[in-house]
């Protein structure tokens, strides 16, 4: 089996590499960037950049992408062209192949000011029937990027997967409040209870969608670790986080307080993985629980992938006093 990886140079793309090879599949990597893990230097944005790649492919996985780190450094032309132009390039030439499997990377960011609880109202229950209301033109573009897989689907039967994954780059936080407030790991370990993945996870949840894609034909699933949380917590997680925490850890503060962590007074919104995890068949492994184990046998709770891969950056050689990117 072929399969295409958008986005070689990446985070993901790079894992997908590293591990299908590994697997024993042939893989073809495609990016503006050269790496050791991209074949084809080039842009999706061009058809014929991705007509050469799609040669014989069976398996498109498309995690190629202008995100949020670059909002304010890339016009929104550029993510129109990349984002939808691109996405529409791969899936018209997967249509034209024949390709058993388009797998697309989106995010939890469409949801965009959904994910924002009114004054004095529970958190926000994330799941996939949640509106987008996309806050930039990274959630636009995206928004539209999974609407063209669904439209390639329904008109030409081309299985289209989408993944929305929560975050899972390693890099510092862009919130100067929270750099300022937190340690970094202490930060992406909570995290972990509601908004965060491990890159290792993404990367199974993607060779199940592959997989399962002729059979689902189209789905739409949030990626994002397994949450302990129910609705019954969500007005509580407004109030006092730690508590309710505490409920289903009842180590949690001992183990923190050890390592000079705090839990951050409220959690406004939660991850639900559920349907993945049903339909997709796919089962994560590294949750608040695997961090709490790790931290008290004095162990890395990320897993191996995420250490080999390491920090890539955003913009290149370009760096930022104030951050690990410029914000609105």
């Amino acid at each position: 089996m072929k399969i295409l990886i958008t986005g070689s140079s990446g985070h993901l793309g790079e894992a997908l590499v590293r591990t299908l090879k590994a697997l024993q599949f042939q893989v073809v990597g495609v990016d503006i960037k050269p790496s050791k893990f991209t074949d084809i230097v080039g842009s999706i944005a061009d058809r014929e950049t991705v007509k050469t790649a799609l040669h014989e492919v069976d398996v498109v996985m498309h995690t190629a992408t202008l995100h949020k780190p670059h909002v304010v450094t890339h016009s929104k032309q550029d993510f129109i062209d990349t984002n939808v132009t691109g996405t529409l390039n791969l899936l018209e030439e997967s249509k034209l192949q024949n390709v058993k499997s388009f797998i697309f990377t989106s995010t939890t960011s469409t949801f965009g000011d959904s994910l924002r609880p009114a004054k004095n109202q529970p958190t926000i229950w994330v799941n996939e029937d949640l509106a987008s209301q996309a806050k930039n033109i990274y959630g636009v573009t995206k928004t539209a990027a999974e609407n063209l897989c669904q439209l390639f689907h329904r008109n030409h039967q081309l299985p289209c997967v989408v993944l929305k994954t929560s975050r899972f780059f390693p890099e510092i936080d862009d919130d100067k409040s929270m750099r300022e407030s937190y340690v970094d790991a202490n930060i992406k370990a909570n995290e972990f209870l509601y908004r965060r993945v491990d890159v290792a996870d993404i990367v199974e949840a993607h060779i199940l969608a592959m997989e399962k894609a002729p059979d689902i034909g189209y789905g739409k699933y949030i990626i994002s670790a397994s949450s302990p949380f129910s609705k019954s917590d969500l007005m509580d997680l407004q109030l006092n986080a730690p508590q309710v925490v505490t409920k289903y850890f009842p180590d949690f503060e001992e183990i923190y307080s050890a390592n000079n962590w705090q839990m951050f007074p409220t959690i406004g919104r939660v991850y639900v993985n559920t349907k993945a995890k049903d339909e997709l068949g796919w089962n994560p492994q590294y949750d608040f629980q695997h961090i709490l184990n790790s931290l008290k046998s004095g162990d890395d709770y990320r897993s191996q992938l995420t250490r080999l891969i390491q920090s890539k950056g955003y913009h290149g050689d370009i760096t930022y006093t104030e951050g690990p990117y410029p914000v609105e």
